[in-house]
């Protein structure tokens, strides 16, 4: 597949995550809110976002591969986010005096470090079973 056809899939993608994530919470905002229409709609929606958009644009950017080789990504993923994404944007927000957003930046680094540590043991436990011996993520 041509480069840039693959980025505007991933570019693709992360617009239909945003949406999904975005609607799922308008859904539960206007459950809340006490507007009995309006959650079916957003989840409606979000679910077409999820289950076709992204599903389809994914399997044409060939996104998912092996078990070990899609633990070895998410793996990547959560130490960028760890060891990049969100030490700057905790850094920034404190610099700039947005104590709340600082925190929330180290309170999710924290737990992007537990699903880091936990791809990175099924990792070693699917390597184990099928080699016999762990190697490093």
């Amino acid at each position: 597949m041509n480069a840039q056809t693959r980025q505007n899939l991933i570019d693709a993608m992360h617009g239909e995550a945003y949406a999904f994530a975005k609607y799922m919470l308008f859904a539960e905002h206007a459950r809340r809110s006490g507007h009995p229409d309006l959650p079916d709609l957003f989840e409606k929606t979000a679910r077409v976002e999820h289950l076709e958009h992204f599903a389809e644009e994914a399997e044409l950017a060939d996104i998912v591969g092996s078990d070990v080789a899609n633990l070895r990504d998410a793996i990547k993923g959560e130490a960028y986010e760890i060891d990049t994404m969100y030490r700057e944007f905790a850094v920034q927000a404190e610099a700039e005096g947005e104590q709340a957003a600082a925190a929330r930046f180290r309170e999710v680094r924290d737990d992007e470090m537990g699903h880091r540590d936990a791809f990175t043991a099924a990792l070693q436990t699917l390597e184990v079973a099928r080699t016999g011996r762990a190697r490093r993520a």
